[in-house]
Formats: structure tokens, sequence, C-alpha cells
């Protein structure tokens, strides 16, 4: 009986896993129906010359008509023939990020595409042209309409001539491989209006039309090919080898052929991952549970890969890394290496995931790319590494505790590296093309928004709504291809509240997001209080509410769209504090107002915290920070401080810094103190405002100081297109100075005095040109004078550099009876104390060489070095070979109860690093020959920057 049993049980286990089986098998070949709708065929053949770079190709791509236009021209993506010019648009983007190798590169470097001719099916050759301003965009020119469901073919012949590396980490590299991405001719996307014509920019971004491949590609016998396409065969043909390779529904193909294999292989039931991502401390087993477990969280969450096989590369990595402290040296590391070998394949992987996989157009919905990628890695540290904080293991020493980088969580560095450019008034919609952010907002902070984005749009929805969406917006891609008002409808169907306002105010707009609290007001039994909560700004979207007892949530609420005041009623029981925004949901822009204390004392909204050096701004406290400071001067020798200040790592509107100091060598105190306040204006030509006073003491000679304090109000524009490197401000100041006796005064008018400035400057600075232009004007009791600035840098082909400036200057009126205040012909008196001089009274010795470019710009030391009427002069510097230039300098200079002078210099300069650290060597002027001289060391000029400030805007600049 009990076998009977056991009997009939097995066999209704059989039926059930049979019919389970059965419905399983149904759904993989309608999944595979489904996902058979590639429309476009290549078929390649191609053979690699490693000797000479290139790839010699022979393609027939089969194009099928399925819009609903007749086309009379066939766009192709030729995006390798982008390197081909310096002026296309990806040598523009070089040259506006500062990105001089390419601009200096040879032509075999830069790489191009030759096509030798284009075929119909019909035999026929067909005319073709490359777009006006694009060359790496191809027009063929049909010769016969092609309608609507109507296939077609082409037969191309061309050779592919790689770029070095060097430039965007694809191309050629220095052992004699390749790694190669958007290197072959393809259809473009086709979009309701036509083709999407976007150019290589080095974004990797685009938008190819889904094709089938199969290709046939001959490579040297000792190099080795790592594809994520399927590999069919392989042959040997002497000096060949000989690959078959063919792949399904691709955008694009990765090929890397290496000297040497670096590649190790992984295979689960989803997908198989070749990948060389580089953690030398791990084995490949430890490398193969951590691909299993993030391919397997992706699946989950976002559905199983469209490829069975990927390449995850150091390469890939390398472009967008993970920016943040894993990045430090090995030996500063503060993360485990297997996670940090985990994020960076979580990171690359997602990625390429996610471009393997969704068929939008790349450029125009880039946020969708960036948004599910950085909320996917946001996910994946909450459920696997929720206790990790953003310092990694340094946040275990006691000792740091009480810092707040320290102690935040990992994913909290994603809004504060928002807030950095939201804070600096340079952030941009993230609903905009990918072409138009600027470098750190395209990398790093418009990415990271997009990601806060939709968790923010999760955690008010609730219920794993938007990870619902997700999943069903990427099966979708598998099918079709996709725009942005498919991920809208679907996010809309999970829910049943109106979320307009997501793709309005956060999505498309610049619209800060800031609530803070208004008056409160409690209740005669004392167990509720009336809490007003204020929209400070112009985003009107749900704000979350918490009752909060000693750092402890006690209750939750989200308070839908607060447009204009609103007044809540929140129970007291169990709570000491109202937050908004306490658990950091909201990318908001300000959270220093986010709390109200039910104690009856206001202060102790933010209590004040003392930190040493410097830190993340803590929404919780009223942060002053004091650090050492360290200077130098030859009057004061070496200057020891301490720094006060109230400087986080984001910008904020008030800002203070004080600086008490110690002069080592005359014992007396010196420093400095600025107070400033930053107005910032969003969406207009005047982007910020800074009102300032400034004040400093410090030595100008030996046992001799001066005393300054600059009240000021700076004007700065900008242009609508945020990738212009145009700088434009106007700026008020007036200067008071009073200075110590010192042999050094020739006259009583050169002790104490003030002085009005008025500035106005504009500029653009790149790669390739600079310009500038400055207007000065200075008004004081006993002189007035007006300036003006011209400067112009231009890097030619040929990679040789001119630079031309133009100085012109007046004096209104002049009754000081010194030179003080005069024009200076080849260092100017500095009696404003604004540059940098090291020795500022010296007229001999090293210091007394030091070179700033201001006034007449000459490098020689004439008998006549000052004008107190008025001053003309033109400076020019041409390159001779490398960073090796020749210089000369002509002027009129014209002094009271003299006759104009002409002047000149010549010699050559030594552009190290250009406004950085030059060396210029005279050799003849008015002067004779210089070089003729026994102490010519002595006139030997130089430029030096000591600033750290401005060392690091050197670094900075290619990324705002």
């Amino acid at each position: 009986m009990n076998r009977e049993c056991e009997t009939i049980n097995q066999v209704k286990h059989k039926k059930r896993y049979l019919l389970k089986a059965y419905i399983y098998l149904c759904i993989a070949l309608l999944s595979g129906i489904c996902s058979i709708h590639a429309q476009h065929h290549s078929a390649m053949q191609i053979t690699v010359d490693s000797d000479a770079k290139t790839l010699k190709i022979q393609q027939e791509i089969t194009y099928h008509n399925t819009t609903n236009d007749t086309l009379k021209d066939y766009i192709l993506n030729d995006w390798n023939n982008a390197y081909s010019d310096k002026n296309s648009p990806l040598g523009k983007r070089f040259s506006d990020e500062f990105t001089r190798i390419f601009h200096l590169a040879s032509d075999n470097d830069r790489g191009h595409t030759d096509i030798v001719s284009i075929i119909d099916q019909n035999q026929r050759r067909l005319e073709w042209s490359r777009l006006p301003n694009q060359p790496d965009l191809v027009d063929v020119h049909l010769l016969n309409p092609l309608y609507p469901n109507q296939k077609f073919k082409i037969n191309i012949v061309y050779s592919v001539k790689l770029p070095n590396d060097r430039f965007t980490r694809y191309g050629f590299d220095s052992q004699g491989g390749f790694y190669i991405k958007n290197w072959f001719l393809t259809p473009a996307r086709y979009e309701k209006g036509g083709f999407v014509k976007d150019s290589n920019e080095n974004l990797d971004d685009i938008s190819n039309a889904v094709s089938d491949f199969d290709i046939q590609i001959k490579i040297p016998s000792q190099l080795s090919l790592t594809t994520d396409l399927d590999v069919l065969a392989t042959n040997e043909e002497d000096p060949y080898k000989i690959y078959s390779l063919s792949g399904k529904n691709r955008q694009d193909i990765l090929l890397a052929v290496e000297t040497a294999a670096t590649y190790s292989f992984y295979k689960n039931d989803k997908t198989e991952i070749a990948t060389n991502i580089s953690e030398k401390k791990l084995d490949d087993f430890q490398k193969a549970v951590i691909i299993d477990r993030v391919v397997n969280y992706v699946s989950e969450h976002l559905g199983s890969p469209a490829q069975n096989k990927m390449i995850i590369s150091q390469t890939d990595y390398d472009r967008n890394p993970f920016y943040g402290l894993n990045q430090l040296p090995k030996f500063l590391r503060p993360f485990p290496d297997s996670f940090v070998y985990e994020l960076k394949f979580l990171k690359t992987y997602v990625n390429n995931y996610l471009k393997n996989t969704l068929q939008l157009n790349h450029r125009d919905d880039n946020w969708i790319y960036d948004g599910i990628q950085v909320y996917t890695m946001m996910k994946y540290i909450e459920d696997n590494y929720p206790n990790v904080k953003m310092t990694g293991t340094l946040a275990r020493y006691k000792i740091l505790r009480g810092f707040s980088l320290f102690s935040t969580g990992f994913n909290e560095q994603y809004s504060y590296l928002y807030l950095m450019m939201a804070r600096m008034n340079l952030d941009q919609p993230i609903g905009n093309p990918k072409n138009t952010f600027v470098k750190f907002n395209e990398q790093i902070s418009g990415k990271y928004k997009a990601g806060l984005a939709l968790n923010y749009l999760d955690a008010y929805l609730q219920q794993e709504s938007v990870d619902q969406a997700l999943h069903d917006f990427v099966t979708l891609n598998k099918t079709q291809q996709t725009t942005r008002q498919d991920i809208e409808n679907i996010l809309k169907s999970k829910t049943d509240k109106n979320i307009d306002w997501f793709f309005k105010s956060v999505i498309d707009s610049r619209d800060l997001i800031d609530y803070k609290f208004g008056r409160i007001k409690e209740s005669d039994d004392g167990k509720t209080v009336q809490v007003t909560v204020k929209n400070n700004a112009h985003a009107t979207v749900p704000i979350s509410l918490y009752g909060v007892k000693k750092d402890r949530v006690i209750s939750k609420v989200w308070l839908p769209n607060v447009a204009t005041d609103t007044v809540v009623t929140v129970s007291k029981e169990g709570i000491d504090r109202l937050a908004l925004n306490y658990g950091n949901e909201v990318p908001e822009f300000n959270r220093r107002n986010n709390y109200k204390t039910l104690k009856g004392f206001p202060a102790l909204n933010r209590p004040i915290k003392f930190n040493f050096f410097k830190d993340l701004e803590d929404p919780q406290y009223n942060q002053l920070f004091y650090v050492p400071d360290f200077n130098y001067n030859l009057y004061d020798g070496l200057i020891l401080g301490m720094r006060i200040h109230n400087e986080t790592l984001l910008d904020k509107p008030f800002q203070f810094d004080i600086i008490p100091d110690y002069s080592s060598n005359t014992k007396e105190l010196v420093g400095s103190a600025t107070l400033s306040y930053f107005h910032n204006v969003r969406d207009e030509r005047l982007y910020n405002i800074r009102y300032s006073i400034t004040g400093s003491t410090l030595h100008y000679a030996p046992n001799a100081s001066y005393t300054k304090i600059t009240p000021s109000v700076q004007f700065r524009f900008r242009e609508p297109d945020y990738r212009e490197n145009k700088k434009e401000t106007i700026l008020f100041r007036h200067v008071f100075v009073e200075k110590e006796d010192s042999p050094l005064l020739k006259n009583k008018k050169e002790e104490n005095y003030s002085v009005f400035n008025a500035r106005y400057s504009v500029g653009e600075a790149e790669t390739a040109k600079l310009y500038s232009f400055l207007t000065d004007l200075q008004i004081a009791n006993n002189f007035s004078k007006i300036s003006a600035e011209y400067q112009y840098r231009k890097l030619f082909d040929d990679r040789r550099q001119l630079t031309v400036r133009f100085f012109g200057g007046t004096f209104m009126y002049n009754e000081t009876g010194t030179d003080f205040f005069s024009f200076g012909l080849d260092r100017p008196s500095d009696y404003l104390f604004g540059y940098n001089l090291i020795g500022r009274s010296e007229s001999t010795g090293l210091f007394s060489q030091q070179f700033v470019m201001a006034d007449g710009g000459f490098k020689s030391k004439l008998k006549n070095r000052y004008a107190n009427q008025w001053m003309t002069t033109s400076n020019v510097s041409v390159s001779i070979w490398n960073w090796i230039e020749a210089y000369g300098d002509a002027g009129i200079i014209k002094n009271k109860f003299s006759n104009p002078q002409f002047v000149y210099d010549s010699g050559i300069r030594l552009n190290l690093v250009q406004d950085y650290f030059e060396l210029y060597f005279p050799v003849y002027s008015n002067n004779g020959w210089e070089v003729k001289d026994p102490n010519y060391g002595q006139r030997i000029r130089f430029v030096v920057t000591l600033s750290a400030r401005t060392l690091v805007s050197l670094f900075t600049r290619k990324w705002f």
C-alpha cells in the first residue's frame, strides 16, 4: 500500500515536472521568437595588418527598411574616422577639455577610414559623402528610393587605420595589440524623422541600428583574439589565424587582439564573461564567486543579459572608473581587495549590460542608462554591504569617527558628488543630451543624480514599483527599439500616484529641491505641534517628514508636492525633534535647514561641532574647522598659524576664513581674514555674485609690514552652453593700504593710500586656442589710470604655437611724484598686492627676477622701467621646437617731460608648463647683446606658481 502511494506520488510529481518543463519551454520559445528582431545584417571579411595598425575590410550590409518612410539616403556611422581631423567634433572636445595629446599627435597616431568603393546589389557604384563638419558620418546616396519594408544590399571595400589608444583607450597599444570599439561602418539608428546623426565625442554613446553579424577575421598567428561574438570555427593559414564569428541582435562589437592573452573566462547559466579586470591578490575562484554573484543579482533585478557572451575589460573600467577612495594607491586603499574588484566588475558589467540591451538613443536618453546603472549599484551595496562606509576600513579608527567623512554610508557619496556641482551652480538637467554636459557632470555628477532620482522615486512609491518597472523596461528592449516615453509609461503604470513632477522637476530641469521649517506651534494639551514646512526653492516635489528621538526614527510621513507654506500637525509622543529628508532619500540642495528641535532651544536645531582639518558637510551640525597653516615669503620667512573656517567639501552661501599666523623672521602676528557671501542666480547669464571683504597683514620689506582691506563685489557671467569655456566677469573693489615706514619708501604717498578699482574681463580657453580681454580702471586721490589688455594664443596643426599680447594704458591724471604707481615695463610694483610675489620689494637677487605677465610684459630690465604718462606694448612668442619658443617684445613708453621712447627686447622662452612654470632667457634688447653680460644669470626671468589653489586649477580645468 505504501509502495502504491509512493508510486502514485512519483507519477503525480513527474506530471507536474513535465507540465512545468513544458510551460518553461513555451516561454523560452516565445521569448526566442520575440527576441529575433534584428532587421539588418552585416557580413565582413577582415584582414588585420598589425604592423600598419590597419584593418582591411570587405563588408556586405543588408538593410531592411522597417520604417514608414521612403529613404533616398543612407547614413553609416564611421566613428573611427573622427580621429582623422583635429577639427572634428572629437578633436574639438579634446581641445575643450585641455587634452593636448591629440592635437600634438602625428597623423599616424590619429587614425582614419579610407573607403575604396560602395556598390549596390545591382553592381552599381554609389556616390557617397561625409557630412559637413562631421567626418565620422557617411551619407550614401541611393540610386533608387528604398520604400517601406524593402530590403537593400550594399558592398563596401575600405580600410580602417586604428588610432593610438592614448586618446580614448580604444585603438592600438604600445605592445602591438588592439582594443577596438566603434571601428566598422554600420547603419545609424533610425527614428521618426530620419537617421540619428551623432558624431564621436568620446562619450561611448554610438546609436547603431541593431544588426546580425557574420564575420571572418584573419589575424597574425602570434596574436590572440577575444571578442563578445560567438566563435564558430578557428583555422590556421600561415601566417594567419582565421576566426569565423557570429552575433545576433548586436548594436556594437568589441575586439581585443593581444600579443599575450590576458582574459579569463567565466560561465554560468546566464552568460559567459571574458574579463581582464585586474586584482592580483584574488585567485580565479574568488573572482568567479564575485562574478557569479554580480551576474545573478543583475539578472534577478533587470533580467537575463541580451547576449550570451560579454567582455568586461580593464579598458572599459578605466574609461569610466568608480570615482572614490578605491582609486587611491593600494597602500592607502581603505577597502578589501575583494570589495574593490567587486565594485569594478559591478560598475563595468552593468554599464556593458545596459549598452548591449537597451535600444534607446544613447545620447539623448543617456539619463536612463546612467540612472539604471547607478541605481542598481546603490541597491547592490544596500543589499550586500549595508554597513560599509564611504571610507571603508578607515571608519574603524576611533580617532576618525568624529568626522562625517568617515562615518557616512557608502551610498551617501553619490549625493555629495551631485551637490558639488549644484552648489557651484554648474549642474545641468540630466534629461539633456549627453554631449551638452561638462565633463564632471557627464562622468560623475549628472550620472549620480540620475541614480539618486530613481532611488528617490523608489522611496516615494515604495513596494518595489521602480524595480518592477525597470525590469519590465529592460525586457521590452529585448523585443523592440524604445524611447524615453516607454519608461515613463511603464513607471506610471506601476502606481496610482501622480509622478509627473519626477520628469518635470527632477529629470528635465535644474530646479533645486530645498524645503525648510517655518514656525512651530504647540497644541494646548501639549500632545501635538503644528509645524510649517516651506518650499525654499522652485521644485514642487514630495518631501519626507520624520519624527526623531536621539537619532532614532520614530515616525515618517511623505508630504506630497509642497508648493507653498504647508502646516502639518504632528504627534509629539516619543520624539524630541522633527527632520525633513532625514534619510536623505531626496536629492535636496540644502539639508542644513531641515531640523527643528522640540526642546524649546532653537540653537539646538544644529549644535556647533569643531573638526580638525576639513570634512563633509554634516547637516545636523554647525561645523567649524581648524587646520595648521604654512606659508612663506622672503620678509616674513616661514609663516606658521592656524586656519579657522567653515568651508566644507561643498560650497555654501556664507563662508569665512580666518588665518592668524606667526612670522618666524619678524616674530610678529600676521595673517588674513575673508568673509564672503555667494549669491547664485539660476538660469541666467549672470550666474553668480560674490560679495566679500578681505583683510591681510604681511611684510612687504624687511621689518616693514602692510595692512590691506578690500571690500568687493564680483559678477560672473556664462554662456547658455556650459561647455563653452568662456568666462566673463565684472569686479568692483576698493583697496585700502596702510604701510609701515621703510627706507624703500621714496615718497610719503606710497605709505597710506586707497584705490577704487573696476575691472571687466572676458576670455575663452581651450587647448587649440585662447583669447582674453581685460580692461582696468583705477581711481585714487592723486592719480587715475585706465588700461586694456588683449591676449591670443593659437596651437596650429603643425604643433607650433603662437602667442600674441597687446597692452595699452594711460593716466588720466597723475600727481604722485613717484614711479610706485606707474605702469611697469618688465614688472609692476604691485601696489594693490594682487600678485603672488615671493620678494616684492627686491631690486637685485633671485626674487627680483620673478616675472608676471602684467603691464608691459617685457622680460629685459631696461634703463626706463616705468611709464608715468602712457604705455603701449606688444608681446609675441612662437614655437621653435616642442616647448622651446622665441619671444619678442616691442612698445612705446611716455613719461612726463620727455619724448616717447621706443623699447624692445627678444630672447628664448622655455614654456615648461604654460602660465605656471616658465623660464625666459633675454638675448637682445635696447641694452644690446644681453648674453655678453658677465652677470647674465641675473637677467634670466622665471614664472613660478606656488599657490596650491592655482596649481590645482591646472588639473581641474578640464572637468568644469
